[in-house]
C-alpha cells in the first residue's frame, strides 16, 4: 500500500505445565469445582491525593511461580467448564471448515513481478506467491490488455515450513523496485518482533543480510538494489530499561554487507535520536530514487512529515508545520501530493513542490467532502483515491490536477482492504470485502475509458464509472450470501448523537425479542468497522443468530470529528454508544437481555471492560479478548505508552479524573451479578499485557454474586505461543473460536 494511505497501528513466557494445561485437560478427569483463589495482597497508591487499592497486583509478574501457579489452576477450571460442554464436537467440526475458507491480499507490483499473499484450506500462515506478469514483456503503445495476465503462480516464502505448529509468521514483506529481492520479516508465538531477512526473487536464495527487531518494519529500497532504507528498535541494553519497546528509529542498510563484518549496528542512522521516544516513522521513496519521505506518526491525532533530499546529501527536513494533524503523502516527479486532515476532518488533498518546506505554496488539489478521503496515492500518473461513506467504501481517479476522471466501480456495498500500484504502470489493485462476498482482488486498468459495470463477466461499452476485472479471489462454497440480509440502522446515543449499526442475519428472521444476538464494536484509534467477511459470524447466523456491528465514536467513520469525540475526556461516549446499540436492538425486538451477547478485544477489550461494569443487567454473556483493563497502570506495560495520546496517563491529575471514572477494573462491584464472562488474553501478547485479564479475572472470581458460579461463570482463557492475534495459526483459531462459540451457545441456549 502506498504511502499515502494512512496506516496507523495502530499492533513473560508461562510454565510448561501451565503450556500443557492450555492445551486442553483429560476429559475424564473431575473438573475443580470453584476457580482457584487468588491471593489478597493490597498495594496501596496515591494518584493526586486519591488513594487506590489494588489487590492483585502480584498477578503483574507472569514470570513468578506463584503467578504461574494460579495460571495453572486457573486454566485448568476453565478447561473443566468449557471441555464438557453440549455440542462442542458440532461446533469444533462447522468451525473447522468455515476457517478453511481462505484468504488472498492485492498483489505488489515490483518490475515483472506481482507479490502477493494467500492461504488456503487448513494452512496455519499464508504463503508468500510471485507471478510474473508475461503481459509487461510485450507492452506495447496501447496499452496492458484487459485479460488474465501469463504468469504462473510460484511459491517464494511458506511460513508454514518453518515451524510444525504454524506459530512462526511472515509479518510483512517489501519487494525491490524491480522486484529482484524481497525484504520479509517472520516472528514467533505471534510476538510480532520481526526478523528481517532478504530473498533473491529469482533463485529462492536467503541472503546472510539478517536484522532483529524490525517489529512492523518500513522499508523504502534503493532503485538500483544497493541497500534500503528501514526503521528498527534498539536492542536490550542500549537504552533505559523498558526503552526498548519504543525508540523506532530509521537506518539505512548496505545490501551484501558481510553480517559477521558490518552487523546491523553498524548500519547507517539516519532519523530518529534525539527524539520523543513514542515517535513512529516511516520511510518511502519518490518515484525517480531522488526524495526520501519520513512520515512520523505522533499518536492517533498528529503526524510530520520530512523530506530528505538524496542526492544532496542534506538532512531531513520537516515539511509541515508542527499542527496536531494526520498527513500522508506521495512524492513523484519532484511532487508533494499530500492527504492531511488539517482544517477539513473528513480530508483533503494539497499538492507542493518537493524541496519547497513553505506551507503557504501548498495548493489544495481534492477539498474535503461528504465522505471521509482515506487516502490518495499515485498510480499510473493518476491519482486513486479512496472514500468511506456510512461505513462503506468508495473509490474515485482523479488527474494531477485535481480534476475527477471517474468512479471505479465496486462489486457491492462493503469495503476496499487495501490497494496497489505504481506510478508507472497502467494498472492497480484493490481488495474487496463485504460481509456476504469473501474477500476478492480486483484489477483496473488505467488505459481504457469509462466503462460500465461488468455484468456476467462481460463489459458494456456505454459510459460509466471505471469497471474493475476479478483478478482472484477466495471461495466459500459451504456458505449461499443470497440466504443473509444486511441493513444499516440507526439509533440515537445518550446525548442525542445518531449512530449507525450494521445488521446481519438469515432472511425471513423474525423479531420475537429472543433471537440470539451478538454484537460487536471497537470505537478507538481513528479505526472504522466497515463490511468484512466474518467466517465465524456465519456458524452463529446458521443456528439463527442475528449479528451486529456498531460504528462507535473514537473510529474513523466520519472524520477526525467522531474519532476525537471518542477520546480522552470523552471516552465515555463510546460506552454511552454501545449501551444504546444494544438499547436499540432490545427495542427493535431483535432480543432481549437474556439472548444478548457482545464480543470486542484489544481497545474493544476496553468496551467490552466497561459495558460489564457500567450496565452488567444488559447481557447475558460476555466474550472479552486481549483487553486493556486496569486504565491507571496500563502505560507501564508493553508498548502502551503509544496508547497515552488516545486514552491519557494517570501520571497527569486531570487525566486520571476521567480514567478513574470509567477504568473497569476499578469499578468491579462485591455482591453484584454480572453477565457470563469469558476473559481471553495469550502469553506472548507484546501489545496489551496478560496481566489485565489475569488481574480482572481473579477480582471478579473474588467479589461477583456469581464468581464462582457454574451456570453464569466468570472464565479466564490463557493462550499459549500467541500473542495480540497477528499471526496466530488457523489451528490455533479454530480450538479459540470452539470456546468461544460452546460458551455462547451454552449460556444463551442456543441448540447446535
Amino acid at each position: 500500500m502506498s504511502g499515502g494511505f494512512r496506516l496507523f497501528l495502530i499492533l513473560s513466557s508461562l510454565s510448561f505445565l501451565a503450556a500443557a494445561v492450555y492445551a486442553g485437560q483429560d476429559s475424564s478427569s473431575s473438573p475443580p469445582s470453584y476457580p482457584p483463589q487468588a491471593a489478597i495482597k493490597p498495594v496501596a497508591d496515591m494518584f493526586h491525593g486519591t488513594r487506590v487499592v489494588d489487590n492483585y497486583r502480584w498477578l503483574e509478574n507472569g514470570n513468578s511461580p506463584e503467578t504461574q501457579k494460579w495460571v495453572t489452576e486457573e486454566m485448568a477450571y476453565t478447561r473443566g467448564m468449557l471441555d464438557r460442554l453440549a455440542g462442542r464436537d458440532a461446533i469444533h467440526k462447522r468451525l473447522t471448515g468455515l476457517l478453511s475458507i481462505g484468504s488472498v491480499t492485492p498483489p505488489v507490483i515490483a518490475g515483472r513481478h506481482y507479490f502477493y499473499t494467500r492461504r488456503e484450506g487448513m494452512q496455519n500462515q499464508p504463503i508468500l506467491y510471485v507471478r510474473e506478469n508475461v503481459r509487461e514483456k510485450t507492452k506495447t503503445s496501447e496499452g496492458l490488455a484487459s485479460g488474465k495476465d501469463d504468469g504462473k503462480d510460484r511459491v517464494l516464502i511458506d511460513a508454514n515450513q518453518l515451524a510444525a505448529d504454524g506459530t512462526i509468521a511472515l509479518d510483512w514483506f517489501q519487494p525491490s523496485e524491480n522486484g529482484k529481492y524481497v525484504a520479509y520479516g517472520t516472528s514467533p508465538s505471534g510476538s510480532e518482533m520481526s526478523t528481517l531477512h532478504i530473498i533473491e526473487t529469482k533463485t529462492g536464495t536467503v541472503l546472510p543480510d539478517t536484522i532483529e527487531r524490525t517489529r512492523a518494519a518500513s522499508i523504502a529500497w534503493k532503485h538500483d538494489n544497493s541497500g534500503f532504507y528501514y526503521t528498527r528498535y534498539p536492542k536490550k541494553g542500549d537504552v533505559p530499561d523498558g526503552q526498548e519497546m519504543y525508540n523506532r528509529h530509521v537506518f539505512y542498510h548496505a545490501l551484501g554487507d558481510d553480517p559477521a563484518d558490518h552487523p546491523e549496528d553498524d548500519d547507517q542512522p539516519i532519523f530518529g535520536e534525539g527524539r520523543d521516544p513514542e515517535d513512529w516513522p516511516s520511510v518511502s521513496l519518490s518515484n525517480d530514487g531522488h526524495w526520501l519521505l519520513i512520515n512520523v506518526s505522533e499518536g492517533w491525532t498528529k503526524s510530520e512529515l520530512f523530506l530528505m533530499d538524496l542526492k544532496k546529501g542534506t538532512p531531513p527536513t520537516r515539511i509541515t508545520t508542527g499542527k496536531n494533524f494526520l498527513y500522508g503523502a506521495d512524492v513523484y516527479n519532484d511532487k508533494l501530493y499530500i492527504t492531511t486532515n488539517e482544517d477539513a476532518p473528513r480530508y483533503r488533498v494539497f499538492v507542493a513542490d518537493a524541496g519547497n518546506y513553505d506551507r503557504e505554496a501548498w495548493k489544495e488539489l481534492i477539498p474535503q467532502s461528504d465522505a471521509v478521503l482515506q487516502g490518495a496515492a499515485v498510480y499510473g500518473g493518476k491519482l486513486f483515491v479512496q472514500y468511506e461513506q456510512n461505513a462503506t467504501s468508495q473509490l474515485k481517479l482523479f488527474d494531477l490536477e485535481g480534476k475527477k476522471l471517474s468512479d471505479v466501480a465496486l462489486p457491492a456495498i462493503g469495503s476496499v482492504f487495501g490497494s496497489s500500484g505504481r506510478w508507472d504502470r497502467d494498472e492497480m489493485f484493490f481488495g474487496f470485502q463485504s460481509f456476504t462476498v469473501p474477500p476478492s482482488i480486483y484489477r483496473v486498468d488505467l488505459t481504457l475509458g469509462h466503462v460500465s459495470v461488468l455484468a456476467d463477466g462481460k463489459q458494456s461499452d456505454l459510459s460509466g464509472p471505471m469497471a474493475p476485472t476479478l483478478w482472484t479471489k477466495v471461495d466459500a462454497p459451504s456458505i449461499d450470501p443470497s440466504a443473509y440480509d444486511v441493513a444499516q440502522e440507526w439509533f440515537k446515543s445518550k446525548d442525542g448523537t445518531r449512530v449507525p449499526m450494521f445488521v446481519v442475519c438469515k432472511k425471513g428472521i423474525t423479531k420475537n425479542g429472543k433471537n440470539p444476538t451478538l454484537l460487536t464494536a471497537y470505537g478507538g484509534f481513528n479505526v472504522s468497522l466497515t463490511p468484512t467477511f466474518s467466517r465465524t459470524a456465519y456458524l452463529w447466523m446458521e443456528h439463527g443468530g442475528i449479528y451486529a456491528v456498531a460504528n462507535l465514536r473514537g473510529g474513523a467513520e466520519f472524520g477526525e470529528d467522531w474519532h476525537r469525540a471518542g477520546m480522552l475526556e470523552r471516552k465515555q461516549n463510546v460506552f454511552d454508544d454501545m449501551i444504546a446499540a444494544a438499547e436499540h436492538l432490545i427495542a427493535e425486538k431483535y432480543t432481549d437481555k437474556n439472548h444478548l451477547t457482545i464480543q470486542g478485544g484489544s481497545n474493544g477489550g476496553l468496551l467490552m471492560g466497561a459495558m460489564i461494569t457500567q450496565r452488567p443487567d444488559l447481557f447475558r454473556a460476555v466474550i472479552c479478548q486481549v483487553p486493556l483493563l486496569d486504565m491507571l497502570h496500563y502505560q507501564d506495560f508493553q508498548i502502551a505508552k503509544l496508547w497515552i495520546p488516545e486514552y491519557g496517563t494517570s501520571e497527569n491529575a486531570e487525566q486520571f479524573k476521567w480514567l478513574y471514572a470509567y477504568s473497569p477494573y476499578h469499578h468491579v462491584k462485591p455482591g453484584t451479578e454480572y453477565p457470563a464472562i469469558l476473559f481471553m488474553t495469550a502469553d506472548t501478547d507484546t501489545r496489551v499485557d496478560p496481566m489485565h485479564a489475569k488481574k480482572m479475572a481473579a477480582e471478579m472470581q473474588a467479589e461477583a454474586k456469581n464468581g464462582a458460579s457454574r451456570t453464569r461463570p466468570i472464565l479466564l482463557r490463557i493462550e499459549s505461543k500467541a500473542g495480540h492475534g497477528a499471526g496466530k495459526p488457523v489451528t490455533k483459531q479454530i480450538e479459540e473460536f470452539t470456546d468461544i462459540y460452546s460458551f455462547l451457545f451454552w449460556q444463551l441456549g442456543v441448540k447446535e
